[in-house]
């Protein structure tokens, strides 16, 4: 749990960093509007943080084959995808509160049905649905949350969002070892919470805000504007995606307890959360693609040694992992956008969630598989393997393109990978 306030610290000095000292903190969240939103965001981003967990651990306990676990994340992200392709069309027709109550509702009754029907398929079926719900849901709360902040306080309502995020994700992991996986009542508490989070919403006076314009989403535009980017995040999905879904069974295949499965995962998140300004720093000041690669291998390396440690020292390579792996998708993301153009932010934005999704449909069920037929040592040589597939293709387009220069290059951001409107927010200009 000390990460996690080192973590939040690191969140609030570093994304406040740049607001005169005369604006005192309180001011930063006066807004009330925001408390509502924010209130629903907390509780869907820690229903869905402890699901990722909760569904390998439970599945691994009913007896499921792992190439089954991994399936589900690739239900799940796939149901991700389908989202980030429709949720806007949705918006358009019924509006966000309404969007927001039909995503919440099935969302509960996906996680519910897990313990009501307990058969892989049916995982696999449930799992998708989450994903169509969750991506949905940030979709709506993102832009709300967008419309609401006004240009001077863009990067102040992001910062509270990720400390949201961050707190609740990092925190809820130990209800699984609180209400234990092997019963009920864990998948009941997390119904209630994908219900609970319609409270503050709906009853808020809040109107809900236009409908969002139709987004341009080009694959191929997006692809030849910034490869680095595009191989970057499908890469992070084929590994941090699959650490997310799969993380949970190589914990357990080492011998780890539930409560130490939370531990576990809780590292990893906050390690990167920590390491993410830092490395951010650094890339606005040198060649990300350089800073991309030096932080690439180092994943590289923590996967290495993942592979080879038992014991305690897995808690060690697991935070090393998290620090290194999970700043690589804002990385990539700040590098597509010093290549973009004024009105090219938010398709990029899309663009990028989809091939990070395409990577994770793939990832849990590729690592998964590995691991039932060679160990969970495996899992890590994989991650290590494709880190350093990523690096050689770095290399090859830094000889192919000259890197941009500092003074044109968008200040670096930490992003959720959620839904394009977390782009929206990210940008003081609107």
């Amino acid at each position: 749990m000390v990460a996690i306030v080192v973590g939040i610290g690191v969140e609030l000095r570093l994304a406040f960093g740049a607001v005169p000292a005369r604006i005192p903190a309180a001011a930063m969240i006066a807004d009330p509007r925001l408390i509502p939103i924010l209130a629903s965001a907390g509780i869907v981003l820690g229903a869905n943080g402890v699901m990722h967990t909760l569904v390998a651990v439970r599945a691994h306990a009913e007896g499921f084959p792992e190439t089954a676990i991994g399936l589900m994340g690739t239900g799940y992200f796939v149901g991700f995808i389908v989202a980030c392709l429709t949720t806007a069309r949705m918006i358009q027709r019924s509006g966000h509160i309404r969007v927001f109550a039909a995503m919440a509702a099935v969302a509960a009754a996906a996680c519910l049905s897990l313990v009501l029907i307990v058969d892989a398929w049916v995982w696999v079926a449930g799992r998708f649905l989450m994903g169509v719900c969750f991506a949905g849901i940030v979709t709506v709360l993102e832009s709300w949350l967008n419309a609401l902040a006004g240009t001077s306080d863009r990067g102040r309502v992001l910062a509270l969002y990720r400390i949201v995020d961050l707190a609740m994700v990092t925190g809820t992991q130990f209800l699984v070892p609180a209400f234990g996986a092997e019963t009920f009542h864990i998948f009941v508490v997390t119904g209630m919470m994908f219900c609970l989070a319609l409270v503050p919403v709906c009853l808020s006076r809040l109107v809900s805000p236009p409908p969002p314009e139709s987004a341009r989403l080009r694959l191929g535009a997006v692809f030849a504007l910034s490869p680095v980017a595009c191989v970057g995040v499908a890469t992070i999905g084929l590994t941090n995606g699959a650490f997310r879904i799969v993380g949970p069974v190589y914990a357990q295949e080492m011998g780890l307890t539930v409560d130490q499965v939370a531990i576990f995962m809780s590292l990893g998140i906050a390690a990167g959360a920590v390491l993410q300004y830092p490395i951010g720093w650094i890339s606005d000041r040198f060649d990300r693609r350089g800073v991309l690669i030096v932080t690439t291998a180092g994943a590289a390396l923590a996967s290495l040694l993942m592979s080879q440690v038992d014991g305690l020292m897995v808690y060690v390579g697991v935070a090393l992992f998290g620090g290194f792996a999970i700043p690589l998708y804002s990385i990539s993301t700040a590098h597509a956008n010093d290549h973009a153009g004024a009105n090219q932010f938010v398709e990029i934005a899309a663009g990028l969630i989809l091939f990070y999704s395409l990577g994770a449909a793939v990832g849990p069920t590729v690592a998964s598989a590995l691991i039932e037929g060679f160990g969970p040592q495996s899992f890590f040589v994989y991650t290590s393997v494709l880190h350093g597939s990523l690096i050689v293709f770095v290399l090859y387009r830094m000889s192919r393109r000259a890197a941009v220069p500092r003074a044109l290059r968008r200040r670096f951001v930490a992003l959720l990978r959620t839904s394009p409107q977390i782009n929206r927010l990210s940008r003081r200009d609107g």
